[in-house]
C-alpha cells in the first residue's frame, strides 16, 4: 500500500514523471491537504491518507499520455502499484471537472462515469484545478481556460459551489489563506 507522499513520489520516479509533473503534483497535494483539513475541522468526516496519495498521484498518468486519458492511466499505475480502489477512483476522476459516461465514451475512454463525486475526488478535482505548474493560481484563471478550450464550465463551476455549500466559505480563499 502506497501511504505517504514520499512513497507516492517514488512511483513517479518508477514511472518516469518530469520533474514538472512532480512539482505540480507536490503543490496539488499541499492545496488538497488544506481543503481537506478545513473540512475535518468543521466535523466532515474525510480520508486524508486517500487524499493525499491521489492527490500526489493524479497526474502519473501523464508519464504514459499527454491526453484526457491521462486519468484512466495514472489509476491503472495507482490500481496495479497496490494504491487502492479509493486512490485509484479519486485518480481517474480529477481530469477536467468530471466526464460523464457519454462524454467518457467519445475521447475513446472506458465507458464510466468520472465525475468526481465524494467529498475527497471533489477535492482533489478542485485542487488541481487551483494550481497551474507548481503554483497557486486564481480559480478564475481556470474558468477562463475552460471556457477558451470550450470544455464545461458550468461543470467546473458547479464544483467550487458544492465545496463552497458544504464548507460555508470560498474553498478558494481557504487555499489562499493556507498555502504558501
Amino acid at each position: 500500500m502506497i501511504g505517504s507522499e514520499e512513497e507516492a513520489a517514488a512511483l513517479h520516479r518508477k514511472y518516469g514523471s518530469d520533474e514538472r509533473i512532480v512539482s505540480h503534483c507536490r503543490m496539488v497535494t499541499k492545496v488538497a491537504l488544506a481543503l481537506a483539513e478545513e473540512f475535518r475541522r468543521r466535523g466532515y468526516e474525510i480520508d486524508n491518507k486517500a487524499v493525499g496519495v491521489a492527490a500526489m498521484l493524479h497526474d502519473i498518468g501523464r508519464s504514459r499520455v499527454q491526453t484526457v486519458r491521462h486519468g484512466v492511466e495514472g489509476a491503472e499505475i495507482a490500481e496495479r502499484e497496490g494504491a487502492g480502489k479509493k486512490v485509484s477512483a479519486i485518480i481517474q476522476k480529477h481530469v477536467g471537472a468530471g466526464i460523464s459516461p457519454e462524454e467518457a465514451k467519445s475521447l475513446g475512454l472506458p465507458d464510466l462515469d468520472y465525475i468526481p463525486r465524494t467529498l475527497e475526488e471533489r477535492i482533489v478535482c478542485f485542487a488541481d484545478k487551483m494550481v497551474d505548474g507548481g503554483k497557486v493560481r486564481p480559480f478564475e484563471e481556470e474558468v477562463r481556460r475552460f471556457t477558451v478550450k470550450k470544455h464545461d464550465v458550468r461543470r467546473l463551476l458547479g464544483l467550487r459551489e458544492r465545496l463552497r455549500e458544504e464548507l460555508g466559505e470560498d474553498p478558494e480563499k481557504v487555499v489562499f489563506d493556507n498555502v504558501k
